[in-house]
C-alpha cells in the first residue's frame, strides 16, 4: 500500500526527472469496498499501541502580526463574498494532524483520534490547527488575519502524525502507512472519512497526500469508496493536490497533460470528481513549482507565504513560519491552499444549502480565474473566487453533465420544412409589378410628348 505525506512544505523544492508517463485509468470509486472504513468509523482509535518518539513542533511568528491581510486572503476579497455568506451553520471536517484548542476556534469540536489516546484537539505537528485557522478563524482586533468562513465550526479528527510511531515498529516500513517515520494509513483515512460524514460534516479538508508510481498498485479502494459516500451524501471532500517533493515517492512532477500522461498517482487527489483537488499559485499567480501536477487538479489557490493561528498547547496569536534544519522558514504548500477552498465551499453551502456537492463544486470551478487554456493539470479552472461563486448564476447542471453521466445527449431538432408557396407567390407578384411600370411608363411617354407646349 502507499506511504502518505502532509501536502506541506517548509521550503520550494527542487524538480526531479519525471518517470516516463504512462496511461492512467481515471479511477471508478467502487461502494462495495466501504466495510473496512465503516467497522472503524465509529470507533476513532490507532490500530495498535502508538508513542510519541518525536519533539512536537514549533511553530514562530517570524515578525509582528500582520496589519494588512495576508496576501492569500487578499486576492480572494473577503470582505465582498462576506455580504453574502459567513459559513454559518456549516460544520467543516478537518481530517489532520488534530487541532489545538485556540481562542479564535470556538467552535472547535472533538471527532476522535485514530493516532493517540486524544479526542483529535490535539496538534503535536503544527500542521492541522494551521489547516482550520485558514478555514474558520474567527476575526481578531490585534491582527488583520481571519479565516474564510469564519462562522462555520471545525470538526478535528486526528489521522496522522509523523511524531508518533508503532511502539514496536524497528526500521522496517510497514504496508499502508502514511510514512516510515510517522502514523497513519490510507484505512485510517477512509475511516476519518466515513466518520466525519456521520458526524454531520458538510465539507471535509483532507490535506494528506500519497503517491504512487503510475502503473503500480494504489491500494486505496477502502478510500475511494469512502470519498464516494460523502459525494453521494452531499459532502464536498477538498484534497491537496500534493508537493513535489526531492525524495520519496511524490518526486516526479507529471510533466505530460490528461491521464495518458501521468507519471506520479496522487491519492486521495485523483478521485475526481468525487475530490476537489487543490493545487497551489504564488503570490503572483503564477503556479508553484512545489504543487503536483494532475488531470484531477480542479482549482487553485495561494499556498505559499501562509499565515494561520498558533498550533502550540495554549497559543494565542498566529504563525507564518516553522522550525527546520535549515533555519526557520515559510509555511508553503497545497496543504494550505486546499483550505481556502474548503472554507469557500462552507460559504456556498450556507447560502445554497440545496446544492449537491457537485453542484458546490461546479460553482468554485466555474467561477474561478481559468488559465489561458481554459484550464490545465497545474491549477485545474484556475484561481478561486469567492464573490463570483456566491453570486453568479449558474444553470443548474453543468454543460457536461450528460457526457459525464453516459447518458447520451439528444440531436437538436430538426427545423419544420418551409413552404415555398408564399415565396413564390411574392416573387411573382413583385415581378408583375415591374412589369406593369415598365409597360406603363412606355405607354405614357408618347402622351408626355404630345402634351408639351409648343414654342
Amino acid at each position: 500500500m502507499t506511504a502518505f505525506r502532509l501536502a506541506a512544505t517548509c521550503a520550494l523544492v527542487m524538480l526531479v526527472a519525471a518517470a516516463p508517463a504512462s496511461a492512467v485509468p481515471q479511477p471508478k470509486p467502487d461502494l462495495g469496498a466501504l466495510g473496512p472504513a465503516q467497522a472503524l468509523s465509529g470507533h476513532p482509535a490507532p490500530l495498535e499501541p502508538t508513542e510519541q518518539r518525536e519533539l512536537c513542533a514549533q511553530p514562530v511568528l517570524r515578525g509582528a502580526a500582520p496589519s494588512e491581510p495576508p496576501m492569500a486572503q487578499q486576492v480572494l476579497d473577503l470582505p465582498a463574498a462576506w455580504r453574502f455568506s459567513r459559513g454559518a451553520g456549516q460544520k467543516v471536517a478537518v481530517i489532520d494532524t488534530g487541532v489545538n484548542r485556540h481562542p479564535r476556534l470556538p467552535a472547535l469540536q472533538a471527532g476522535g483520534d485514530y493516532v493517540s489516546d486524544t479526542d483529535g484537539t490535539v496538534d503535536c505537528d503544527g500542521h492541522g490547527t494551521l489547516v482550520a485557522g485558514i478555514i474558520a478563524a474567527r476575526p481578531s482586533p490585534d491582527d488583520a488575519f481571519v479565516g474564510v468562513a469564519p462562522e462555520a465550526e471545525i470538526l478535528s479528527i486526528r489521522q496522522l502524525s509523523l511524531a508518533y510511531e508503532p511502539k514496536d515498529r524497528k526500521n522496517e516500513k510497514p504496508p499502508g502507512e502514511f510514512r516510515s517515520d510517522g502514523y497513519g494509513s490510507v484505512l485510517t483515512l477512509a475511516a476519518a472519512v466515513v466518520r466525519a460524514v456521520d458526524l454531520g460534516a458538510t465539507v471535509i479538508n483532507i490535506s494528506e497526500v500519497a503517491c504512487t508510481p503510475a502503473g503500480q498498485d494504489t491500494a486505496d479502494a477502502t478510500l475511494g469508496a469512502a470519498v464516494r459516500y460523502a459525494y453521494e451524501r452531499g459532502v464536498v471532500v477538498v484534497a491537496a493536490a500534493g508537493n513535489v517533493e526531492t525524495s520519496g515517492s511524490c518526486q516526479q512532477q507529471n510533466e505530460s497533460s490528461g491521464w495518458g500522461g501521468v507519471s506520479t498517482v496522487a491519492t486521495p487527489a485523483w478521485f475526481s470528481p468525487y475530490v476537489l483537488s487543490v493545487g497551489s499559485v504564488d503570490p503572483d499567480g503564477r503556479p508553484s513549482a512545489l504543487s503536483l501536477h494532475g488531470p484531477w487538479v480542479g482549482a487553485a489557490a495561494i499556498g505559499r507565504n501562509i499565515v494561520s493561528l498558533d498550533s502550540k498547547p495554549g497559543g494565542t496569536g498566529l504563525v507564518d513560519g516553522v522550525q527546520t534544519s535549515e533555519g526557520t522558514q515559510p509555511v508553503d504548500g497545497t496543504s494550505f491552499a486546499a483550505p481556502y477552498v474548503a472554507g469557500l465551499a462552507a460559504l456556498i453551502r450556507a447560502r445554497y444549502p440545496e446544492l449537491s456537492a457537485q453542484q458546490v463544486i461546479d460553482r468554485i470551478t466555474r467561477t474561478a480565474h481559468a488559465p489561458g487554456r481554459g484550464r490545465d493539470d497545474a491549477i485545474g479552472a484556475g484561481l478561486i473566487d469567492p464573490l463570483a461563486a456566491l453570486t453568479t448564476t449558474l444553470p443548474v447542471d453543468p454543460v457536461s453533465a450528460n457526457a459525464e453521466s453516459g447518458h447520451p445527449i439528444a440531436a437538436p431538432a430538426a427545423p419544420a420544412p418551409v413552404d415555398p408557396r408564399p415565396r413564390r407567390v411574392a416573387v411573382i407578384g413583385a415581378v408583375s409589378l415591374l412589369v406593369l411600370l415598365a409597360v406603363g411608363s412606355a405607354l405614357g411617354y408618347p402622351f408626355r410628348q404630345r402634351r408639351e407646349p409648343a414654342e
